[in-house]
Parts: C-alpha cells; structure tokens; sequence
C-alpha cells in the first residue's frame, strides 16, 4: 500500500513537472516568434479566458459531464449486459458481434446530425451517440473476461449441478470484474469525447457548444479553455475509474 502511494506521488509530480515544462515552451514560443492569437493563443491568454467567464464554462461543462455520464450508463450497461447473455447462450455469440461491429465501424460523426434532427438539441442525442461509443469497448472486455473462467472451475459447477446463471452469477461475474473496470478506464473519458463530438453536430450548450462557436468566429482562446477543460476532466475521469478499480477490487480480494 505504502509503495503504491509512493509510486502514485512520483508520478503525480513526473505530470505536473512534464506539463509545466510543455506550458512554458508553449508560452515561450509563441512570444518569441509573435505569434497571431487567431493560429496559436499563449497559455497566459487562454487561462485569461477561462478567469474571465468562470460561470459560462462552468455551466457548459456540467452540461457535458452530464450528456457523459448518461452515455457511459447506458452504453456500459448494455455492453455488459448483452456480454452476460451471450456468455448464457453461446451460440448468438457471432450474430451479436457482427451487429456489435458494425455498430463500432458506422462513423458517429455521419449518426450525430441524423439524430438531432430526429430528436432535437436537447441531450437525448448527445446521450445515444456517447452510448454508441461506450458500447463495444465494454462488451468485448466483459465478454473477454466472462470466458476466461478457468475451465476446471467450470467442470466444478457443473459437478455440483449449477445451472448457468449460477455459474454466471458466483463465478463468471467476478472473474469478469477486473475486465470490466479495464473497460470503464478506456470508456469514462472516451465518453466525454462522444459527448463534445455530438454536441458540434447541434447543441444549445456545452464544452462542445463552445468550441463549435469559437471555431465559427476564429476565437481560439475560448476554444483552447474549453479543450484544456475537457482534457482536465478526462485526467479526472480516469482518475477516479482507477481508483474506483483499487477499491472494489481489493475488498473483492
């Protein structure tokens, strides 16, 4: 436990340090070589944007990490559940994964205008697009972790008489545990990105409201604000997908 704080301190501020070093290049450069805030903004000018208007993107982003966080429910539940069903009934297993493939090989950025035209700017279809985005990476890491139950351990339950889902519910469940939260460190700031992604498609708020606007008027300050919030969030996203993994599992353990 001690070594593992130490280790987590150590790389805390290997971040930090690396970060600081990328800003101040950053900052440097863009002094030294004069360079138009409409192609690069300077650090110091983007972190003014961000001061000026804290409640505005303050609000957008609790837009986006709710439009997130209804994806990433969504797409995992069903990720993981539709992994417990295949893993009860084998034989849908290569029809589900076509349909899963071709879920994850349609482009979302073709989907997102589609869909708000069928169901409006409101955050139905931020939801759907980042639940489509969740979807594969959680069912291919459940369903990974579901068969990889060691076979004796099988031919166990099945001597005592356990019906699959007994053998589902006390010993393919927990051995898919570990896979699952592999899946929710890749998902939980993957989900932040769908949600940005289908806000520049038509939103009335948001991070990704923010930079489509930035964008439109060549105001890059406000668009960098709103990316280094969304990069910030996704640290925190995984961050807390981590830890959240340590605790579960080590009571598990």
């Amino acid at each position: 436990m001690e070594r593992m704080d130490s280790d987590t301190r150590h790389s805390l501020k290997f971040v930090l340090l690396f970060v600081t070093v990328v800003l101040v290049v950053w900052e440097s450069l863009v002094h030294l070589g004069d360079v138009p805030v409409y192609l690069l903004p300077a650090p110091t000018r983007i972190l003014q944007a961000l001061f000026d208007q804290p409640a505005y993107y303050l609000q957008a982003l609790l837009v986006t990490l709710g439009e997130a966080l209804g994806g990433l429910l969504v797409g995992a539940s069903c990720g993981a559940g539709l992994a417990a069903l295949v893993s009860l009934r084998p034989q849908i297993e290569r029809g589900v994964m076509t349909l899963a493939i071709l879920i994850k090989s349609t482009p979302l950025a073709a989907i997102a205008p589609l869909l708000t035209i069928w169901l409006g700017f409101g955050a139905l279809p931020k939801i759907i697009i980042t639940a489509l985005l969740v979807f594969f990476p959680t069912l291919v890491n459940v369903l990974t972790g579901l068969n990889s139950v060691k076979p004796e351990t099988l031919d166990l339950m099945r001597i005592h008489h356990a019906t699959p889902w007994q053998a589902l519910r006390h010993v393919r469940l927990w051995t898919a545990l570990p896979y699952w939260f592999a899946a929710l460190r890749i998902t939980a700031p993957l989900a932040l990105v769908g949600a940005v992604i289908a806000e520049w498609t038509g939103a009335s708020d948001g991070l990704g409201r923010v930079m489509w606007l930035a964008y439109a008027n060549l105001n890059l300050p406000p668009m960098f604000a709103a990316i280094f919030m969304l990069a910030l969030s996704g640290v925190c996203a995984y961050g807390l997908a981590a830890w959240l993994e340590r605790a579960v599992l080590r009571w598990n353990t």
